[in-house]
């Protein structure tokens, strides 16, 4: 699942360019990294980085959850 896709025309031009966006997991990892660096500041980057991305598949997860049970 993509975050933030866009498109964009531009002014000079006139064409129009599209982008994917970026992925929905990589996007909750950089939120869930800003949290805990804050929050830890003296913990290893790779920690850091590494719990983000489990912290992103746990938020995707209840996504699905979440999904599943309106349906």
């Amino acid at each position: 699942m993509k975050a933030y896709p866009f498109q964009h025309k531009n002014p000079t031009s006139g064409l129009t360019t599209a982008s994917e966006g970026m992925e929905l997991r990589d996007w909750f990892a950089g939120l869930a990294m800003q949290g805990l660096q804050i929050s830890k500041p003296s913990t290893d980057d790779y920690y850091i980085a590494k719990y983000a991305y489990k912290l992103a598949d746990e938020m995707i997860q209840q996504r699905e959850v979440k999904e599943v049970s309106h349906e």
